[in-house]
């Protein structure tokens, strides 16, 4: 049996194990020293878990209980998913504590049912970042070149209201919680003793009514919503039979960054945004930018929006996952050229112009994207006169799209 023990969110576990039979005990130098092992139990120090676990495997060969000490609860982003995949849950006795997340949240004043919690420990900060840009709500699990810094880098100047939350040693004698802004937080040298990262929304800190399902919120049961929802000029707006395809070609999903270049209405990014991705408009007329912020803002979702030309505007921005390219304009095939070279997972563009399909398909294929497309020509019903209805034909827009292969590009 293997008795994996939650050491709180400090260093010495709330409810100390139970050492009789234990003979290897596994944890951080802090845990193992704040936990009272007995002088007979041998220690492994966690570091690489390869060898920690092979020593594991050797003593229950051999007889003998162990005890493997973590942080919070080991079974939140913690070592009892390692555990259960090389000894089995059966094998294991899991006694979790209060978690960093939980704890933080509780010295913010905050519930958390309704928050994001993303691991940003020993993967690519990118999805914590993204997260934090889509959700007014979001814990962040920290790690070395993934903490304040790092995030509030991230953050700082893309315009959203965002406030860190920065908690330190949780727990300890040294507990510290700060109030910063991202700039803020990016201009500080911090400790490694740093848990968790809140990343906060304050107006909306606190969801409008009683939760059912914990996390964020639902992805919305519609999309590709009427050209009605949103505020436009002189229909020059995606349709939703375009905005329709172009969504399922672009994969919108939490954790991913989506540009939406050329965004008129910004309605492209609005919808990614309400399906968790977060979403950059870029729009090179003043007005244009401000219908942008309207939509979101009316829709109530967060999307930074660029004010500027592509491909200008677009050189600063963050590496997108996907990439949104609408209308034309002479810079449209210098444009998708870029989109597709930085675009990690897939590019889509629409446009009215049979003569330009070629250029376009070559510069998403020599940015080594498998290039597919459709003519889409569709009728919707209208009423006629005598309660009937007829076909009135739209106009027909090429859909294009690029997909990287998979192995190429992939989030982590």
């Amino acid at each position: 049996m293997i008795s994996v023990v939650g050491a709180g969110t400090g260093a010495a576990p709330v409810d100390g194990p139970d050492w009789r039979g234990v003979s290897l005990a596994v944890g951080a130098r802090r845990h193992l020293e704040a936990a009272g092992v007995p002088p007979g139990v041998r220690r492994v120090v966690l570091g690489p878990l390869a060898p920690a676990l092979d020593a594991v495997a050797a003593q229950l060969a051999s007889g003998g209980r162990v005890v493997v000490l973590a942080s919070g609860d080991p079974g939140f982003f913690g070592i009892v998913r390692v555990l259960a995949e090389r000894f089995g849950p059966r094998a294991l006795e899991v006694r979790p504590a209060v978690p960093s997340v939980a704890a933080a949240f509780a010295r913010a004043g905050l519930p958390w049912d309704d928050a994001a919690v993303v691991s940003a420990h020993g993967r690519d900060p990118r999805t914590a970042v993204n997260v934090c840009r889509a959700h007014p709500k979001t814990a962040v699990l920290t790690g070395p070149g993934a903490g304040p810094a790092e995030l509030g880098a991230a953050l700082a100047g893309t315009g959203l209201p965002r406030t860190l939350v920065v908690a330190s040693a949780l727990g300890s004698p040294g507990e510290r919680i700060e109030w910063l802004s991202p700039a803020e937080a990016a201009a500080r040298a911090w400790p490694d003793e740093v848990n968790v990262v809140l990343c906060l929304d304050e107006g909306r800190a606190l969801a409008a009514a009683p939760r059912a399902l914990a996390g964020p919120p639902r992805p919305p049961a519609q999309w590709a919503l009427p050209e009605e929802a949103f505020e436009h000029r002189d229909s020059m707006i995606t349709k939703y039979e375009v905005r329709a395809l172009a969504l399922a070609r672009l994969g919108p999903r939490r954790g991913d960054l989506v540009w939406d270049v050329g965004a008129g209405s910004g309605s492209v990014a609005v919808e990614c945004a309400r399906l968790g991705a977060a979403a950059i408009a870029v729009e090179r007329t003043a007005d244009g930018a401000e219908r942008c912020r309207a939509n979101a803002a009316a829709h109530g979702v967060d999307v930074q929006t660029v004010h500027g030309s592509a491909p200008g505007a677009l050189e600063r921005l963050p590496d997108p996952d996907a990439v949104f390219v609408g209308g034309g304009g002479g810079e449209l095939e210098p444009v998708v050229a870029l989109c597709a070279r930085r675009a990690r997972r897939a590019v889509v563009v629409t446009l009215a112009a049979l003569d330009r399909v070629p250029a376009v398909r070559a510069a998403l294929a020599s940015a080594g994207l498998r290039c597919d497309g459709v003519l889409l020509h569709s009728s919707r019903l209208a009423p006629l006169p005598g309660d009937v209805v007829r076909l009135a034909a739209r106009n027909p827009v090429f859909v294009l799209w690029g997909t990287r292969p998979a192995t190429e590009g992939a989030p982590s």
